[in-house]
This record gives C-alpha cells, sequence and structure tokens, in this order.
C-alpha cells in the first residue's frame, strides 16, 4: 500500500523552514538547498509542493500572518468575556510583535515588508493581511466606543472577506459620535509597526513602546 503523505503538513514544515531561513538570512538567502534540508525533505519534495522561490515565499509570509492571528484569536477567547476596549489592547499588543519570545517573528514580518517593496505578489499578499486586520480593529473600536449596547464579538465577523455582512464597522464609528473609527484603526496600525521596528532596530526598548502604545489607547478612550 503506498505511503500516505501529509501535502498539507509538509506544506506548513517547509513554510516553517523558510521563516526560520529569512530570519537568519533574509528573503535573498532563502535557497531551494536550503529549504529543503532545514524541513528534512527532498529538493523534490519541495519543487512539488512550490514550483518556484517566489511561492515559497508567499506561503512562508501567509504562514506568519496565520500564526499571529491565530495568536490574536487565542487571546480574545481564551478567558472570559472582555470589553472592547480590552479586546483592542490585546490585539495592537500582538500584533505590535514587541515581546522578546516574538522577536524573531518581527524580524521575519519587516523581511517581507522591505521585499514587498520591490515585490509586487509581495506586496499583494500584505495589503490583504492589513486589510483583513484593519476590519478586526475597526470594528473594535467602533464597539469600544458605542459602549456595552453594542453587543457581539468582534471576532464574529473578523474574517480575511472584511467585516460580517449583517453590517458595516463604518456604521458603528457613525454611532459612536466623535470617534472615526476607520481612522483610528489606521492609525493605531500604523503606529504598531511603526513600534514593531523601532524596538527592532533598538531606537525604542520593550517598555518605551509599550507605554508608547498604552499612551495612544488611553487618549483614544479619552476621546470615545
Amino acid at each position: 500500500m503506498p505511503k500516505q503523505v501529509d501535502h498539507e503538513g509538509r506544506r506548513r514544515r517547509i513554510a516553517e523552514a523558510v521563516c526560520l531561513l529569512v530570519d537568519e538570512h533574509g528573503l535573498e538567502g532563502v535557497t531551494l538547498r536550503d529549504v529543503a534540508t532545514r524541513a528534512e525533505v527532498s529538493m523534490g519534495a519541495v519543487q512539488r509542493c512550490f514550483r518556484t522561490k517566489e511561492e515559497m515565499l508567499l506561503a512562508a509570509l501567509a504562514h506568519v500572518g496565520e500564526r499571529v492571528t491565530a495568536r490574536v484569536r487565542n487571546r480574545l477567547t481564551a478567558g472570559p468575556a472582555q470589553s472592547a476596549a480590552t479586546e483592542l489592547g490585546l490585539v495592537a499588543g500582538e500584533v505590535a510583535l514587541l515581546r522578546e519570545e516574538h522577536r524573531a517573528e518581527a524580524r521575519i514580518w519587516l523581511a517581507f515588508v522591505a521585499g514587498a517593496a520591490v515585490n509586487p505578489a509581495l506586496a499583494a499578499t500584505l495589503r490583504s493581511s492589513y486589510a483583513a486586520l484593519e476590519e478586526l480593529v475597526v470594528r473594535l473600536v467602533a464597539e469600544a466606543a458605542a459602549g456595552p449596547a453594542a453587543g457581539g464579538s468582534a471576532l464574529g465577523g473578523a474574517t480575511a472577506g472584511g467585516p460580517a455582512a449583517g453590517g458595516s464597522a463604518l456604521g458603528g464609528a457613525d454611532t459612536a459620535g466623535a470617534v472615526d473609527a476607520r481612522t483610528e484603526a489606521r492609525t493605531l496600525l500604523a503606529l504598531a509597526d511603526g513600534l514593531t521596528a523601532h524596538v527592532l532596530v533598538g531606537h525604542r526598548t520593550v517598555a518605551e513602546a509599550e507605554e508608547v502604545l498604552h499612551t495612544h489607547l488611553a487618549g483614544l478612550w479619552a476621546r470615545c
């Protein structure tokens, strides 16, 4: 009987191997031979999963995004129900990748961001990731601004396709009054991205970056 191959599992192993190599050598340092060695598969197996280096890089980028998304979802669902404001703070902290245990992910993510500046395929994937994340943050800001009466979990509509069909996150922003949820979400995500880079190059310590993030969030709630 022929051996059953877990193709999805193999693709994940290869994507993880690519991530490790990107962390160590950058995008340009990823080679077919090194990926096969790190993933402990043959070069033929890698080529059967991914026809080109670009396909491998896109899979690795998606892999990093999935890990961060899964961690955000786990943080939001692991404990008892929390306010939208608390959930937004958790999301911002995870997305900024400030903690030491996430430093490798931060290096990998920024390597892909740099590569996307000259690679349209990587840029398209990053835009999609940012757009989905923006919808989640817009919904959380709108719910926090509207107060407990807003109801519902932000996770219910936070999919790659955008907000839930039952309502628009921007609609929530309109009812919140002075807070423009879309603008606030974009500002927060841009701040989180910037703090990732500042910590990574040593311009800010983790404690300083967390203080900046908390100060910004406190200002947001003051405006609500």
